[in-house]
């Protein structure tokens, strides 16, 4: 593809609301969006052609991409500072060229890393002009691979398995200055000072995880790199760029979502049982915000390091997570979860409580496998999230005895959300922290987050049942009162004095089946009428608070705005 200009490689229609997104971009660049590039799994298995900007736009996918360092004969790095109107990572150093192979047969081949190489030659051309002459393909060395993400702002992100190529030439240059603004030539002494400046020079994501942790010192001498066939995982690194804007929480659960599914499935499709798998994958084939799944990632972006073992693990609580729901549906004989049949009446009573308990047993083996999870973290893991199940364990076994009881208590009633509810989000918490690399008061901020975390968001779950109909419940509203669940707003009801209020509602606690729907929108009416849902807001509030108040002590990150936005997102579903 010599002479490079858009109409010689290969297009793909871009999607319209993407595309609407480069109204004002340098129109060169906005052209080029229309390439198509390869997407592929995170292991950089091919997926299919997609168009450049929408592997980038919004959630962004996984693509090929590659980064060549070429090194003169004197020993020196060749770098680039991208153009100001490049619509990706705009007027930032980076390493000598970088950039995607395209979608075609000649740049997919996987042979002797041809495909990236031919890609790197035609695009060494196209932004410094080097002709090929000077970088033949036998020249280049290719050295391994890394997966990365880096976000720039709401609507760009890089997601990419980069491959790292490493060629030694003497070339003339003649920078594109639609592509490169400036160039320099760097010793190993210079980038080893460049890296650590206080510099308003901006350095490129993935070219500091090259520099800081690929890149040895055989990269420098011809002839001695030593190549592998790793993926080293950098995971998401958008804190390395310093004006990075971080998405909001919807974004930033779906940027993760695909790859904590394609977990959970691989895990619980494993057996050769058809029924036994149906009946695991039956709650979470209905959907979900996955919110479990994703909190070890979202928290440890926000407090050090990011890799894929935090995938693992989320989807490792997520199956518990849905292991409690398939039990607590059969305990609470609730007949619809997520508005489709609850497991039990999908499959039937035996399937569903075998389903729960294998679905309990794969959690830890997946966990056991988790990739990036050294052994040595393994008790941890095992500890915190064994407790974890234990603790909703007792919560629901509170929630049990409490239906039988005419008094419970504030706090015990604390306890029990505490154990069914707060403990999951709190271990998320906990374990993503120390995953991510934390120290102890900070792992300790944000156990204290998940625990008012999880603590506000079942205060707002009962009020949701109360306060919403049935479609967006996607269960009988109003069940909870029915089945007589000691909720908060029922706990500080049941203490006020004789009332017709009153009355109205012990009309209705614990009837079941056996109440209208006039007589549970009486007993509701009755909840608001004695101050208890008022009451139940003020304490969701006060917890509300308490979590933001834990966030506001962690150092700013572009991942911090998703956890702000967690924290509020139960109290917004009624405000």
């Amino acid at each position: 593809m010599s002479g490079y200009g858009i109409e010689d490689v290969p297009t793909i229609q871009m999607e319209s609301d993407a595309s609407s997104a480069l109204d004002g971009s340098d129109s060169v660049q906005e052209s080029l969006m229309a390439e198509a590039v390869i997407q592929v799994t995170e292991h950089d298995e091919v997926i299919g052609p997609i168009s450049k900007l929408d592997s980038h736009f919004e959630v962004g996918k996984y693509h090929r991409a590659f980064s060549v360092l070429l090194f003169d004969s004197s020993g020196r790095l060749l770098l680039q500072k991208r153009a100001s109107h490049k619509i990706t990572f705009p007027s930032v150093w980076a390493n000598s060229c970088c950039s995607h192979p395209l979608y075609s047969e000649e740049e997919m081949e996987l042979k002797d890393a041809l495909g990236v190489k031919r890609a790197a030659i035609r695009k060494l051309e196209q932004e410094l002009g080097i002709h090929p002459s000077q970088v033949p393909i036998e020249k280049f060395d290719f050295v391994t691979r890394m997966r990365y993400q880096s976000r720039q702002d709401e609507e760009w992100i890089e997601r990419e398995v980069d491959h790292c190529l490493v060629i030694h030439a003497d070339v003339d240059l003649n920078p594109n200055p639609n592509e490169v603004e400036d160039i320099k030539w760097v010793s190993k002494e210079d980038l080893e000072e460049m890296l650590v400046s206080d510099s308003e020079e901006i350095i490129a994501p993935w070219f500091r995880c090259i520099a800081a942790r690929v890149m040895t010192d055989d990269w420098w001498r011809p002839g001695c790199t030593k190549p592998d066939d790793l993926i080293h995982d950098m995971g998401d690194v958008s804190h390395m760029l310093p004006n990075a804007v971080g998405p909001d929480l919807t974004t930033s659960i779906a940027e993760v979502k695909d790859l904590v599914e394609s977990r959970i499935e691989r895990a619980l499709t494993h057996s050769n049982l058809e029924r036994l798998s149906g009946a695991m994958m039956h709650l979470l084939e209905g959907g979900g915000k996955r919110l479990r799944a994703t909190l070890p990632w979202l928290v440890a972006k926000a407090v050090g390091d990011t890799h894929s073992g935090l995938l693992d693990v989320g989807a490792a609580i997520e199956i518990i997570h849905n292991f409690t729901l398939v039990h607590d549906d059969i305990m609470d004989d609730d007949d619809v979860r997520r508005g489709r049949p609850a497991v039990h009446k999908a499959y039937d009573l035996p399937t569903a409580i075998n389903a729960g308990d294998a679905m309990l047993a794969i959690a830890f083996e997946a966990m056991a496998v988790a990739e990036g999870i050294e052994p040595e973290l393994l008790p941890f893991l095992v500890k915190r999230i064994g407790r974890m199940v234990r603790k909703c364990s007792e919560g629901q076994q509170l929630d049990i005895e409490f239906e039988d009881r005419d008094v419970v208590s504030e706090e015990e009633y604390i306890e029990m959300i505490h154990g069914k509810t707060a403990a999951m989000f709190l271990t998320c918490a906990e374990v993503g922290s120390h995953l991510a690399g934390a120290d102890e008061e900070i792992i300790q901020c944000m156990h204290d987050w998940g625990l008012a975390l999880g603590l506000c968001f079942q205060l707002m779950d009962d009020l949701i049942d109360v306060l919403s109909d049935s479609d967006t419940l996607g269960k009988p509203s109003g069940s909870d009162v029915a089945q007589g669940k000691r909720t908060l707003m029922v706990i500080h009801a049941l203490k006020q004095p004789p009332s017709q209020s009153k009355d109205d509602l012990l009309a209705v606690l614990g009837k079941g089946d056996n109440v209208t729907a006039e007589q549970v929108a009486r007993g509701h009416q009755a909840l608001h009428d004695l101050g208890s849902i008022d009451y139940a807001k003020a304490k969701a509030e006060a917890y509300h608070r308490k979590a933001h108040d834990c966030l506001d002590r962690l150092s700013e990150s572009p991942a911090l705005r998703a956890l702000r936005e967690l924290t509020d997102y139960q109290l917004n579903r009624i405000y």
